[in-house]
């Protein structure tokens, strides 16, 4: 049994989403999932098993930033977790993202050093093209807009350097986050399927700070939601 996701291999399906935030994988379970049983409650991090549309699915909270988020990976992949597909919000860095679009991205600059230490040379961290094509195939089915192309995954939340954000967007980074880069380098040195689902909660760049509602949020979530079910049990 591993130390932080308290459960045997069995417990989780292959097919795994995650969010950061304990109350939305709990949410995300009661919601979405037929009979749901919560596989892990260790130090609040909630992890569920269920079905979505006949399909097994589990759900489990990795907590903020890349080092919380490679625990938890790692001890996934230990319990045979083979699809790992993050669900997330994100700073857009484009000045025409809306509160609530969709991004899949397809790679993510690591601005934190834990995949850094990972691998110890140039490495550009990069989702699994299958979860990326299955992504905008079903929203495509779906009727809903999405964006496609690379993020950012930063290690600071409350970053001194105001202009980095500007920087990243004028290269062409759609947003800011804080889990894929090291989800997308342990799913390629674990030889597993990572992706990264992310919903535009803020705008930061233009030199403003727009924050979404409480209610655009939930709407946003669970549009969010509703494709990366899809994409991860393979229903296209």
């Amino acid at each position: 049994m591993p130390i932080h996701v308290r459960a045997e291999p069995g417990d989780y399906a292959e097919a795994c989403l995650l969010p950061g935030d304990p109350l939305r994988a709990k949410y995300i379970a009661e919601t979405y999932f037929d009979d749901p049983v919560l596989r892990n409650e260790e130090r609040a991090m909630y992890g569920y098993t269920g079905e979505f549309e006949g399909k097994p699915v589990s759900v489990q909270a990795t907590g903020m930033g890349c080092p919380s988020a490679a625990i938890v990976i790692e001890e996934l992949v230990q319990l045979g977790v083979k699809r790992l597909l993050r669900v997330g919000t994100c700073g857009g860095l484009q000045p025409d993202l809306k509160l609530g679009d969709l991004i899949v991205a397809v790679s993510a600059i690591p601005a934190d050093q834990t995949a850094v230490h990972l691998v110890n040379e140039p490495h550009v961290p990069t989702a699994d093209w299958g979860l990326v094509h299955g992504a905008v195939h079903s929203a495509k089915e779906m009727g809903k807009e999405v964006r496609v192309g690379p993020i950012v995954s930063s290690d600071l939340f409350y970053n001194p350097d105001g202009g980095q954000y500007q920087r990243w967007s004028e290269r062409g980074v759609l947003a800011v986050e804080m889990e894929a880069a090291v989800l997308f380098t342990l799913g390629a040195l674990r030889k597993v399927q990572a992706g990264c689902l992310l919903t535009v909660s803020d705008v930061v760049v233009e030199g403003e700070f727009v924050r979404i509602t409480d209610e655009e949020m939930r709407n946003a979530v669970d549009q969010m939601t509703q494709l990366a079910l899809r994409t991860a049990t393979g229903h296209q």
